[in-house]
């Protein structure tokens, strides 16, 4: 079968086809991986912001829309899906471990070039075997009506890594909306600190606090359901203590966000 890198978009289903979607993304990770390699350690921040808005998003709607879909099509797609899905759990753990490392640290170089290694195996498992055995069983038109659905979640779902949650519906389903939350917040705070000359205290504290509570708001019970065995993290206890990091998240996350546009955005002199 021919790798969907080597078609054009009329072989692909079109612009609104899942495998030209797919395609689009792989495209832009490589250039943030190519702008990552040509920068220094300590200002890859804004690079790897971006990137990890792409690179989640887009995983987390294969694994809630097209890996269902595969497994039901394809009488060896559980298997084909697992692997994938080991690598997406494999570089869940290693942001978060990523995330809490020191830029300029030799551990930090080492974690971040298994996290570019892994996200390079993921694009050729899936542009040269899983989309196109999924392209070979699916009529243009399904292609199309796939796009759509998966371009839906993609834009709702989490930016960051969560390597406790299923990587299979329902669980990942069912922590859709309150990780997107949490995320997306810090992503706002994040970014406002990059646009800084100098990194703010309050805002750094801000996001680091969200990024506690987004992996407290992981260990609700049912966000673990329908997950594969070989997929899953050590054992962790689950408590309803995520609730009140989520509310306690989102409500810190909005007052400071206001407080630090006040602050970085002034009014115009007239």
């Amino acid at each position: 079968m021919q790798s969907i890198a080597e078609q054009d978009i009329a072989q692909l289903g079109g612009h609104i086809s899942v495998l030209h979607r797919q395609r689009r993304d792989h495209v832009r990770l490589n250039g943030y991986l190519n702008e990552l390699a040509a920068t220094a350690q300590a200002q890859q921040g804004p690079i790897l912001l971006a990137m990890y808005r792409l690179v989640f998003p887009h995983a987390f709607a294969e694994e809630a829309v097209l890996w269902p879909v595969m497994r039901r099509v394809l009488s060896d797609g559980h298997q084909l899906t697992l692997k994938v899905e080991q690598e997406h759990q494999a570089i869940n753990e290693l942001v978060t471990r990523l995330e809490g490392l020191a830029p300029g640290s030799a551990e930090r170089g080492e974690v971040l070039t298994r996290v570019i290694g892994l996200l390079c195996e993921d694009v050729r498992d899936e542009e040269n075997e899983l989309l196109p055995r999924l392209q070979a069983r699916l009529s243009p038109l399904q292609l199309k009506l796939l796009g759509i659905v998966w371009e839906v979640i993609r834009r709702i779902a989490p930016t960051r890594a969560h390597p406790i949650v299923s990587r299979r519906p329902p669980g990942n389903v069912l922590s859709a909306l309150p990780l997107s939350l949490l995320d997306r917040s810090r992503d706002r705070v994040d970014a406002l600190r990059n646009r800084q000359a100098s990194q703010s205290p309050v805002l750094s504290a801000v996001s680091r606090a969200l990024a506690k509570a987004s992996h407290a708001v992981e260990q609700l019970p049912g966000f673990g359901i329908g997950e594969d065995p070989d997929t899953r993290v050590a054992e962790r206890p689950r408590s309803w203590a995520g609730l009140v990091a989520l509310v306690g998240g989102v409500a810190a996350s909005g007052v400071f966000v206001f407080m630090a546009r006040r602050r970085v955005v002034r009014p115009k002199a007239v």
